[in-house]
């Protein structure tokens, strides 16, 4: 997802966040015991005393720079969303400023608990102190000052001023985070960009599974030289009827998604006896035209009943496990969405779940866990490895927010603003984290969703990497278009992500794409993790008609690709496929005539490009990669899609049910797949570059 809105770059933190030392941060009284003199995130009801307030400069959408005098009513409601990070403003994407209306102001503002429906009531929530920084963040080598003593996550103590180990610590109620400067290099490959459910092969049950994902492993690092493979998300679903397609709308994002069991590989059944495995392939659907995830989702839970019957059940120690597996069990019985189910079952404090349906799920756990394992273990030749995708939210009615709901903005739905292709704004029902919340609780659950990922990972892909900067809220009630955005703390964000990545010893990618602010990709590089690019969108665009950019010039510390899994893919491209799908649907207020024609147009443009390149050969889409492996960037990744020549994108935008989004699998199957004669040419060609 690619957030469309711009906003002018800044690099300061938002109110109540953690100021870098280069900042200038006006002089305090001497501190107390505790204080910090910078490095500091959020509210928060802190036991140690401190009292330091951090004022950072103005946020764009925050500051008051000239302007016509606003009512003294509006100019208090501007401080008081200045103070909790609501934008009272936005740049579109034409640079052009827009106002947010005070009521929408009012109702984000509520959803985080801030009570702004009266002039009186914002002048009372004006008057309420701000309360100590909840959250300190540092960068390994940093001095931590003042007095106290800091419980070091080891079980040991520092006594303030102290340099402090990388980890999380307590300073009485406060967490402190401290995050490695800069990740490792991250070594020169080329590999895939898989959606694994399109990536099926005779072992396969209806789709692709984690079986073919350690095949493709396996045999794209041995056959083809490949060193990296980004999957997308297979983060969990709710387990009923019907099946979440979108794998970018989870229940959970701390657990993996069992629909990718191939069960005739499991332990349990090579041990079963010879009727029960034969029960078990009986149950085996067919590879249909489309990928149907009920079939699917039925056939698998009925082989891995069969499994099941025969084992001790056991409910699990870890209790976000236990938790995730009651609403599993809950779900079954109620529904998907939490938010429909009777009112006991709602709380997890009085919810009640059948303990064989608990233990049943917290099982499928242990074997995905098994399976990644060994889908990473194939991949161990990569210099980098499997790299998997953590979308940028989750189900409203899932796991996530049954479990965790103090974390969560319940209320609102995350999207993006209005722009030239999306009039009315985007919704993508979503629902986001509370800045406050995650500083109260040390980020805590972002930590849980970024080790639900990396544990059986090499690296990590965080689509919307923007968000952990600014959120664009749509409060209740309200379409798209009547929203603002929410700023975060993304230096404790990005403490968090580039420690639990170092902990891991992973990768980080940051999915930039669409109108970012500058300051997210300069800070994702500074971090050392990689931003994205994609050959469509690299464009000059301060020149006249924004000529495309020839990858030579591209940055080195990005994941460079020709396309992705929502844009057209390489030969729907160049046979304006795109558009044709579009127009067939309905989905252009004008008249599809210019669209046509501006696909042309743009096709001409690359295909000059590699003329311009040397590169032009007779293959188009071979030509392609042999463009794209003249880019200088770290990763150089394609998709099969694109390999194969397949014309149908794997996701259209705006589209449910009009067009099979996520249901489309790889023309020819896996083993196909890996002996074409073009793919092979493609890998040949990428593999050079990356020798280069």
């Amino acid at each position: 997802m690619a957030d469309s809105a711009n906003q002018p770059t800044s690099t300061t933190p938002p109110p109540g966040s953690a100021a870098r030392p280069e900042e200038t941060v006006p002089p305090d009284p001497a501190p107390e015991a505790g204080t910090v003199p910078s490095h500091s995130t959020g509210p928060s009801g802190s036991a140690a005393s401190c009292n330091h307030r951090v004022t950072p400069p103005d946020l764009p959408g925050l500051d008051h720079p000239p302007r016509t005098k606003l009512s003294s009513v509006d100019e208090e409601l501007a401080a008081l969303a200045r103070a909790h990070g609501v934008a009272t403003w936005y740049e579109d994407s034409g640079d052009t400023r827009v106002e947010v209306d005070a009521d929408v102001v009012v109702a984000v503002l509520a959803q985080l608990g801030v009570d702004a429906s009266t002039p009186e009531a914002v002048r009372a929530a004006l008057a309420v102190p701000t309360p100590p920084p909840a959250t300190i963040v540092l960068r390994e080598g940093e001095l931590l000052e003042g007095d106290g003593t800091v419980a070091l996550e080891d079980g040991g103590s520092a006594r303030l001023p102290a340099v402090l180990p990388l980890g999380y610590h307590r300073l009485g109620a406060r967490t402190v985070v401290v995050a490695p400067t800069r990740l490792p290099p991250v070594p020169r490959a080329w590999g895939w960009m898989l959606q694994l459910y399109a990536m099926r092969s005779e072992q396969s049950w209806g789709m692709g599974d984690y079986g073919d994902l350690a095949t493709t492993a396996r045999r794209s690092a041995t056959e083809l030289g490949a060193g990296v493979l980004l999957v997308n998300p297979v983060q969990a679903i709710s387990p009923t009827h019907p099946v979440e397609r979108s794998p970018y709308s989870p229940s959970s994002r701390r657990f993996a998604n069992p629909l990718y069991l191939r069960v005739t590989d499991l332990e349990e059944f090579h041990r079963a006896p010879a009727e029960v495995r034969r029960a078990v392939v009986a149950q085996r659907p067919e590879n249909a035209d489309l990928i149907d995830y009920d079939a699917v989702w039925a056939a698998k839970r009925a082989a891995l009943e069969l499994l099941w019957s025969d084992r001790e059940h056991d409910l699990p120690e870890d209790p976000d496990l236990l938790d995730f597996a009651r609403f599993c069990a809950i779900a079954e019985r109620h529904g998907p969405d939490w938010r429909h189910w009777p009112a006991d079952q709602q709380d997890p404090a009085t919810a009640t779940a059948d303990p064989e349906r608990v233990a049943f799920h917290a099982w499928l756990q242990t074997l995905c866990e098994r399976q990644l394992a060994d889908a990473r273990a194939a991949a161990s030749a990569m210099p980098v490895g499997i790299v998997h995708d953590l979308p940028v939210g989750v189900h409203p009615g899932g796991a996530d927010t049954w479990a965790l709901r103090d974390a969560f903005a319940a209320g609102v739905r995350v999207g993006a603003p209005p722009d030239a292709f999306n009039q009315l704004g985007q919704d993508w029902n979503l629902p986001p984290w509370r800045p406050d919340r995650l500083a109260e609780q040390g980020y805590e659950p972002f930590r849980a969703v970024l080790r639900g990922v990396l544990r059986h990972a090499d690296g990590i892909r965080v689509d919307h990497v923007a968000g952990l900067w600014r959120l664009w809220w749509i409060p209740p009630g309200e379409p798209a278009k009547r929203g603002t955005y929410v700023h975060y703390d993304a230096d404790a964000m990005l403490a968090v992500l580039t420690l639990e990545a170092h902990r891991a010893g992973a990768v980080v990618v940051g999915e930039d794409l669409g109108t970012v602010e500058d300051r997210v990709t300069e800070e994702l590089h500074e971090r050392g993790a990689l931003s994205s690019a994609v050959l469509w969108f690299q464009r000059d665009y301060d020149q006249p008609g924004h000529p495309l950019i020839p990858p030579k010039g591209w940055t080195t510390s990005a994941m460079a690709s020709v396309s992705t899994h929502d844009l057209p893919t390489l030969a729907g491209f160049l046979q304006a496929e795109h558009v044709r799908i579009r127009a067939e649907l309905g989905l252009f207020e004008v008249d599809p005539k210019g669209e046509f024609e501006a696909a042309e147009a743009e096709r001409d443009q690359l295909v000059e490009l590699l003329r311009q390149e040397g590169v032009l050969g007779d293959d188009l889409l071979v030509s392609f990669h042999a463009l794209l492996a003249e880019a200088p960037s770290v990763l150089v990744l394609t998709s099969p899609q694109d390999a194969v020549g397949e014309t149908r994108q794997p996701n259209l935008p705006g589209t449910v049910d009009q067009y099979p989004n996520w249901r489309i699998p790889l023309p020819g199957g896996l083993d196909a797949f890996l002996t074409d004669p073009r793919v092979r040419a493609i890998a040949a060609a990428l593999r050079a570059g990356r020798a280069r």
